[in-house]
């Protein structure tokens, strides 16, 4: 079981070695005064960490061996590495600044544009009878408040028209009466059937006109209660029709509603009230403004999305059409002062978050972070960082696994009761070195 570990930590050790070779053999740093005044301590194989010897040549592999000088043993926090200058620029190592600031969650979505269901009122007469002309007659036509829609003719409207007429004429003859209930008894007659013809929604001026002139119509006219456009047309002029039957469908849209749809993940950045931003594909650089009004309380469960309800009102030449399709901004603040981090920064191994902190003279350091929301292209960091700090955000894959290279041989040096040899060793006579402790071998020539 032992040897099994031990096998499985060098096969390990060697394939992170891989970005070690990457690192420091096809970037190799071009040799300075500095480097060659002092004397390399060791060479170690850059496949192998725990394959090291007393001088120049090549490995078991038959790679190059690298030279460790002094200073350039790990040192610092577990996974800490140097790394030369030059190799630095060569590899293209940027860096960006921890910073403290506020976050805002962006929500972007498709939304359907629809009738504002609260202005959506169907014209039904309170009589029966037969439409004689239609003023109105295509679904589509814009129609103001109190513009003529059809003439009815109805018998009872007819007989209605009449009784108003006698009564009229019935108080004209009392309202000299020296008796006081019987010139109420003229004006009660007369209410009551004005309040019936006003009670199938005729009009203060069609009563006023049929008092003046004192003859009946045989037809009498429906107005439009509010302007809108007719959503629907049901009966046809000539058609006849009964008390409560839909004649017309009309929708008022000086304001519509749109609905969008919300992912399950994204559900807890959307609020009522919240500002709501929309752009249409056909009109380029203007945008709308509005609100969400009520968010579903429910899912729909083919999708998995929760449905928003918001309002916008229409242009005034009702641009904003239903049925149309737009695209929804939502903008919700996450946290009002907190520290942001670019995701390039960060490095996602599905256990565990890891960003790389670039250190003074060369150093990188390996950082475990606990993140919260993601915030467009950031992360909120809850703990690992400061503000402040530098955070590479270039490379860092490449920095990464040398860093993992010096966990690595820290701890099967520490497992072992071994350590880094600080001083050339003669390599032991014999062909396979033991693997549980590091050995020096002589280089080949």
């Amino acid at each position: 079981m032992a040897m099994v570990f031990i096998a499985g930590m060098v096969v390990t050790a060697a394939a992170i070695g891989v970005a070690a070779y990457f690192l420091g053999y096809l970037f190799p740093a071009p040799p300075t005064s500095e480097k060659s005044d002092r004397k390399p301590q060791y060479w170690r194989s850059p496949m192998d960490p725990r394959e090291v010897y007393d001088k120049p040549g090549k490995d078991r592999m038959g790679m190059d061996l690298i030279p460790v000088y002094e200073g350039e043993e790990p040192a610092g926090s577990p996974g800490t590495i140097r790394i030369d200058p030059a190799t630095i620029q060569n590899i293209g190592v940027k860096t960006t600044v921890v910073e403290r600031k506020p976050l805002s969650r962006e929500i972007r979505t498709v939304g359907r544009v629809a009738y504002d269901e609260q202005k959506v009122r169907q014209i039904t007469p309170k009589i029966g009878g037969w439409i004689e002309r239609q003023r109105v007659n295509f679904p589509g036509q814009i129609v103001e408040k109190g513009e003529p829609l059809l003439e009815i003719y109805s018998p009872k409207l007819v007989s209605t028209q009449e009784e108003y007429l006698v009564a009229q004429r019935y108080r004209e003859q009392l309202k000299e009466s020296p008796i006081p209930d019987i010139v109420e008894g003229g004006e009660s007659l007369l209410k009551a059937a004005e309040a019936r013809l006003r009670y199938w929604d005729i009009t203060d001026a069609q009563v006023r006109a049929l008092r003046e002139r004192g003859e009946i119509t045989r037809t009498m006219t429906l107005h439009a209660p509010f302007k809108g456009i007719i959503v629907k047309k049901s009966v046809p002029e000539g058609g006849h029709v009964m008390p409560g039957q839909t004649l017309y469908e009309i929708a008022d849209i000086s304001t519509i509603w749109v609905y969008a749809d919300i992912y399950e993940y994204e559900a807890p950045w959307l609020q009522p009230g919240q500002k709501a931003e929309m752009t249409l594909a056909y009109q380029p650089g203007v945008s709308y403004h509005g609100k969400v009004v009520y968010i579903y309380p429910y899912l729909n469960n083919k999708t998995r999305t929760l449905q928003a309800r918001m309002e916008f009102p229409n242009s005034k030449d009702l641009s904003l059409k239903p049925d149309m399709w737009t695209n929804i901004i939502l903008r919700s603040v996450v946290v009002r002062d907190g520290l942001a981090v670019p995701i390039q920064a960060v490095i996602r191994t599905g256990k565990r978050d890891v960003a790389l902190v670039a250190l003074e003279g060369g150093h990188f350091a390996p950082r475990e972070l606990r993140l919260g929301a993601q915030v467009g292209d950031e992360f909120e960091v809850l703990d690992g960082l400061e503000e402040g700090e530098l955070v590479v955000t270039s490379a860092q894959f490449l920095i990464n696994s040398e860093s993992s290279l010096q966990t690595a041989i820290g701890k099967m040096t520490d497992e072992h009761g071994g350590h880094a040899p600080q001083a050339p060793m003669p390599a032991p006579e014999r062909e396979e070195p033991e693997p549980s402790t590091p050995h020096r071998h002589p280089a080949k020539e």
